[in-house]
């Protein structure tokens, strides 16, 4: 039993040192790109109706956390269909490895927000910038087994969110559009860079 435990073991090891190296293909262009169309979409709604969806923090964050949530499970369930196609035996490695790099910067959006809202709501302007920059750090984090070019789109990801910061910082007023426009041009970069990479990949022998 020892053996066979042993042999599991580094069968697994093998595996996760196969994914860190290999070039992570389970991202959707289509899928990404619907998404950065959801924030404008957020974004213009939320302009068109702000008596009822950015009458307060509450109601303003609620929709894009909402939207948030949505484009997760798209992504997530493309992630998980692509990945199976095209990596076979590997996509449960690979998917893991993709997924961890993201996730300290997306706990910590959830927990700054959680903070603000129970601690400082008169600093909640300060949300949308912070999570841009989070966005950024978590896909300079995962550059590694994405396309290099993605390090545009953390690159832009973060001047927005320190664009962001300055210009909410004037008034402290939050604006649909200080999400709308810096998440659905990310998201549409995104998905120009994976649809581009993803002919690259096909065409090699």
């Amino acid at each position: 039993m020892r053996d066979i435990d042993r042999a599991l073991s580094e069968i697994a090891s093998i595996k996760s040192q196969l994914a860190a190296g290999t070039l992570f293909r389970g991202f959707g262009p289509t899928v990404i790109a619907v998404t950065g169309v959801l924030a404008l979409v957020t974004a213009g709604v939320q302009s068109l109706w702000p008596t009822v969806l950015v009458d307060d923090h509450t109601a303003f964050f609620a929709c894009w956390i909402a939207v948030a949530v949505l484009s997760a499970s798209l992504i997530g369930a493309e992630t998980l269909a692509r990945s199976r196609r095209l990596h076979g035996g590997l996509a449960d490695a690979m998917i893991f490895t993709a997924v961890e790099r993201f996730v300290p910067a997306g706990a910590a959006g959830a927990a700054i927000a959680a903070v603000l809202f129970a601690y400082a709501p008169d600093t909640l302007w300060i949300l949308p910038g912070l999570w841009q920059i989070l966005s950024a750090l978590g896909i300079f984090a995962a550059a590694r087994t994405l396309p290099r070019a993605v390090c545009l789109v953390g690159a832009w990801y973060f001047i927005a969110g320190v664009s962001v910061l300055i210009a909410a910082s004037a008034d402290g007023d939050l604006s649909p559009w200080m999400m709308g426009l810096p998440f659905a041009a990310g998201q549409g970069l995104m998905a120009a860079i994976l649809h581009f990479a993803d002919g690259e990949t096909d065409d090699r022998p």
